[in-house]
This record gives C-alpha cells, sequence and structure tokens, in this order.
C-alpha cells in the first residue's frame, strides 16, 4: 500500500481515455485519510443539498442539517430573505437549533439563553452585565452562502465558490423541461449503509450495466439496449425509453412516461424522473466504511385520492433500493482484499463513473495543496 497520500492520489491516472481507463484504486475507498481529504476539499467546497424551498416559506421557518461535519441552519428571515448559519453560538459552542424543522421568531440557545434574530444577530445574553471589550455586533451568528434552485435549497462553507447555477452548469437547462417544481413532497426513507459513500455513487453510475442482473422489475420497463449516458460539466445522464411489461405490476403501473431520467450532480446528489414522479438520493458520508442515503420521493399529486398510489410507488423505489444495499456492502467487503486494486471501465457503459473519478481527483488533488488539507 501507498505509504502517503500523494503517492495514493498519483495511483489513478485521471488522464487515460474511457477505453484504457481504470476504476479509482480501492485505497481511495479504505483509507481515512482519504475521507478526511474529502471532507475539506469536497463536501466543504461544493454546493450541498440541505432542505426543499417548501420547508422554507414563511418568515421563521428552519430547517438544520450538517455538511462536511458542521451544524447549519437555514432560516428564512422577517425580512423574507434566505439566510444559513453555522448552527454553533458564539458563547460556548452548543447548537442554538436543535429540532430538524420547524418556525420560531428567534433562534434560542438551550445552554445558557442567548437570543439570535432570524438574520443572525445577536439579540440578548442573560446575566452578562460587566463583560468588557465585549460587542455583540460581532458576535452573530456566523453566516454561510445559501442559494436555490428548483425545489432546492443549497449551502456552500466556501466563500470564494462560484455560485450555485455556475456550479450546476448545464444540468439547469437539461433538467429545466421535466418541471420538477411543479412535483410535491411526499415522504422520505433514510438508508444507512455499510459502504464507502463512493461505492454507492460508482453503483449509481455503472450506465445501467448492473440493471439486468441485480433489478429484473426495474431491467423489464427499460429499454436497456437504448440506455444513453451523457456527460457534461459535473454531471452526468442516464435515460432509457420506458416500455411496456406485465412481469411486475407495481413497477409497470408506478414508472410512467416515455423515458426514464436518471440524473447525478457532483459530487453525491442524484435526481430521477419518470412521468409525475422524482426522487432524489443524497449520499452523505459518515465515515471511510459507512454512508447515509436519503430518498426523498415527489409527486404531481399529494392529496388522499393519491396516497395509495403514492405508497406504492415509493415501495417500489425502496424494493430496487434494498437491492442495491447488499450489493454495495458486499464490494466494500470486497475492496480491502488483496486480491483487487481497481477494476477497468466498460466503454458503453460507465463513462458517468469515469467523469466521477475525474472530478474527485481533480478535487482531491487541489485540495492537498492547500494548508487545511487532511495531513499524512
Amino acid at each position: 500500500m501507498p505509504s502517503s497520500i500523494e503517492q495514493i492520489l498519483s495511483s489513478y491516472n485521471d488522464h487515460a481515455p474511457l477505453a484504457q481507463a481504470s476504476t479509482i484504486p480501492a485505497t481511495w475507498y479504505v483509507d481515512p485519510r482519504i475521507a478526511e481529504l474529502e471532507r475539506l476539499s469536497v463536501f466543504s467546497k461544493t454546493w450541498q443539498l440541505v432542505a426543499r424551498t417548501d420547508q422554507l416559506q414563511a418568515p421563521g421557518e428552519f430547517v438544520t442539517s450538517t455538511v462536511a461535519g458542521e451544524p447549519v441552519v437555514v432560516v428564512r428571515g422577517n425580512d423574507g430573505v434566505l439566510r444559513a448559519f453555522y448552527n454553533v453560538c458564539r458563547h460556548h459552542a452548543a447548537a442554538v437549533v436543535t429540532q430538524p424543522c420547524g418556525k420560531a421568531s428567534l433562534l434560542h440557545c438551550p445552554y445558557h439563553g442567548w437570543n439570535y434574530g432570524l438574520d443572525g444577530s445577536l439579540k440578548g445574553m442573560p446575566e452578562f452585565e460587566g463583560v468588557e471589550n465585549f460587542d455583540r455586533s460581532k458576535n452573530g451568528l456566523v453566516p454561510i452562502r445559501v442559494e436555490t434552485w428548483e425545489c432546492f435549497v443549497f449551502v456552500n462553507l466556501d466563500d470564494h465558490a462560484a455560485p450555485l447555477l455556475q456550479f450546476l452548469g448545464g444540468l439547469v437547462q437539461r433538467v429545466a423541461p421535466l418541471g420538477i417544481s411543479k412535483l410535491h413532497y411526499f415522504d422520505s426513507r433514510t438508508y444507512n449503509i455499510h459502504c464507502n459513500w463512493k461505492v454507492f455513487v460508482d453503483n449509481y453510475l455503472d450506465g445501467g450495466y448492473h440493471v439486468p442482473h441485480l433489478h429484473k422489475d426495474l431491467n423489464s420497463v427499460l429499454d436497456y439496449k437504448n440506455y444513453t449516458i451523457e456527460n457534461e460539466d459535473r454531471y452526468s445522464l442516464q435515460s432509457s425509453p420506458l416500455v411496456a411489461s406485465d412481469e411486475n405490476a407495481a413497477m409497470e403501473s408506478t414508472r410512467k412516461g416515455d423515458r426514464a431520467w436518471y440524473f447525478w450532480q457532483h459530487p453525491n446528489l442524484m435526481v430521477n424522473c419518470y412521468e409525475g414522479y422524482m426522487d432524489t438520493n443524497l449520499v452523505i458520508p459518515v465515515d471511510v466504511d459507512h454512508c447515509t442515503v436519503i430518498f426523498d420521493f415527489y409527486f404531481a399529486g399529494t392529496g388522499e385520492a393519491h396516497r395509495e398510489y403514492n405508497e406504492r410507488s415509493v415501495n417500489v423505489g425502496s424494493g430496487v433500493q434494498e437491492e442495491d444495499l447488499g450489493i454495495c456492502e458486499d464490494v466494500q467487503r470486497g475492496l480491502k482484499s488483496r486480491a483487487y486494486r481497481a477494476g477497468r471501465l466498460s466503454v458503453r457503459r460507465e463513462a458517468g463513473e469515469q467523469l466521477f473519478h475525474r472530478l474527485l481527483a481533480a478535487d482531491l488533488k487541489r485540495g492537498l495543496a492547500q494548508p487545511s488539507a487532511a495531513a499524512d
């Protein structure tokens, strides 16, 4: 095994054409130094999905999250402006907002009772008389960049990062015709998986390679031979015509329309669309061997008349995910074997996976050159 993080990174050739390319080495999935470098140079530098716009419409509505290990709160101000802050009290570092979401007129720290306005300004500190050289105006919550796209709210811990729409690039125009903002949130499912977060992304980006073998019900409604992969900027689109099938009634009845659209946006967001349906998959690293994947499900109709159909559709999606869960955990075990170092890529199927590996390599190499990068 390479002894330094520089050697680990240099062991991957990110310039090889697809026909000659290999995956990133197994070391990248199992070395804690890579995981720490990813936290600093990938998840701390990219736009990360933290909420839905429908959760933050009225003044005082808030959502909390964690990004790259940092506690975050996003809140709609009384002036209608959406703001994000580190969810850390300036007194003794307790979390100011302790609920996942809700509505408040003030952000009240439960530890010592410090109060912050919805604009992050420090409003009050109990029993703080006599403290010298303390400037209340300089002790508000520390702000974070926040922007929206379609029905999603993103934050970025990097003050110098490009704006969200620039980061998304061509994805914005590609998604626009699908009208995803007209869909309504219905339900969420969370999966805690014993694998590195990149294993889940790789599985998603293999161009349907595993679908005929692992997802036979899903495969029955996809025109696998005409499954396409397109890469642009920092996203990959996998798409397939849909076909009629009588192999699985629930699958056939809930995956409607002319085409399936599967978008991946670097590094960890997936958006899957059918007619009248969308689910998002957000992959969150936990440690080198574990990740959490949050599925949010959206439908054209979410009233009581649509409940049975929507629940059936969610269960179909969950069934596919259960099939992926086992294989991802199996891959993580295999990545630790002395029998495996890296694998080759299918020219027909795995161009999206190569894009991911190239973007990741660029992020890590750039991050390693910075003073805050993970040390050996």
